[in-house]
């Protein structure tokens, strides 16, 4: 008897489970902005990508968690994904993880041991590819399969990289390519073709570590990761964060290279739909902007690229670190402007 695909045990998969910004805004409206702790310089009063506690003033510490369903039916490739995708936010705000501990909920009855274990080989891996161990963890019996990890990372406080540090003039570079919502979606109808599937892996594993080497750059100001919010979403939180507003030329974004075939095809998350809901007046298109455009900008990444605003002049060398660092899709897409905080898309 044949195991079952992994991603039609989930309702959903990869980023595209996360709640759509708007309900996720009005979870943490009461939270308090102003917290009594000196040390914990980046908490839950921000829309940012992980908490940092300062030590001395040598050490930071960064501490984030991210865990979600199959995005994929190879288990193997399920936990790579899910382990780049949770040491990102590490990467994010300037750090170098350290270690990390599993997050494992899975269906009993319904999944084989050695399916699990594959699960559990596959995001090791990517921790010894980072360099860490994967120092324990916790399981649970869910109805869904869920894996992902607690990550530990280190960082000086002045390498410490939040979203909220973008300013007017700063320059927008995009590491990764655009699709990678689509070509799930695509996946999970088996209409994805094979080279497409690699690519996808390729990108979603690929560890952000560029990260660190960026924050290392006074002339970085700002880093996030794109995730399940999709590019248009967590450029939001970029411009609130930092009181600015964001201007994206559209034809500069990369994309996967067949995301835009795959879109016009009918291959739409449910989850880019409730981004763009999510949004309201923050956001602004041009006039007449293709539907499927829309689709791509607000498309949930799993394990996407880092969102980086720097000083305008520095721009063009640091696009080329980080295309020689294994990052050849990175480009410049947009500028940062005084104004309203939002984001413009032309």
């Amino acid at each position: 008897m044949n195991p079952p695909r992994l991603t039609d045990l989930a309702h959903g998969g990869g980023c595209g489970c996360k709640l759509a910004p708007s309900v996720l805004q009005a979870l943490l409206a009461d939270k308090a902005t102003a917290l009594p702790f000196s040390q914990l310089l980046v908490g839950n009063e921000s829309s940012d990508d992980a908490a940092v506690w300062q030590v001395d003033d040598r050490t930071c510490v960064i501490a984030t968690t991210d865990f979600f369903m199959p995005v994929v039916d190879d288990p193997y490739d399920f936990g790579r994904i899910a382990a780049a995708n949770a040491l990102s936010d590490v990467y994010a705000m300037g750090g170098k993880p350290i270690m990390a501990l599993a997050i494992l909920g899975m269906p009993l009855g319904k999944l084989d041991v050695e399916t699990v274990r594959l699960i559990l080989a596959g995001g090791e891996a990517v921790c010894a590819e980072a360099g860490i161990p994967v120092a324990g963890g916790h399981s649970i019996d869910t109805a869904e399969p869920i894996y992902g990890l607690a990550a530990i990372g280190l960082c000086a406080p002045s390498e410490v990289r939040r979203n909220s540090g973008a300013k007017p003039g700063d320059v927008l570079i995009l590491t990764k390519g655009l699709g990678v919502g689509v070509y799930s979606a695509a996946f999970k109808k088996d209409a994805l073709p094979k080279d497409a599937y690699d690519e996808m892996i390729a990108s979603t594993t690929l560890l952000n570590r560029v990260g660190h080497t960026l924050a290392q750059d006074t002339d970085v100001h700002a880093i996030t990761d794109v995730t399940g919010f999709g590019l248009l979403g967590h450029a939001m939180e970029m411009a609130r964060g930092s009181g600015a507003r964001l201007r994206i030329d559209e034809s500069r974004v990369p994309f996967l290279t067949q995301a835009k075939a795959l879109v016009q095809a009918g291959y739409v998350t449910g989850a880019s739909k409730r981004n763009w809901a999510s949004y309201g007046e923050g956001v602004a298109l041009p006039d007449g902007i293709a539907d499927w455009r829309r689709d791509l900008l607000t498309d949930p990444q799993t394990s996407g690229g880092l969102l980086v605003s720097c000083k305008p002049d520095r721009a063009g060398d640091l696009r080329a670190m980080i295309d020689a660092a294994g990052y050849p899709r990175a480009s410049i897409i947009g500028e940062v402007t005084a104004g309203t905080p939002g984001v413009d898309v032309v």
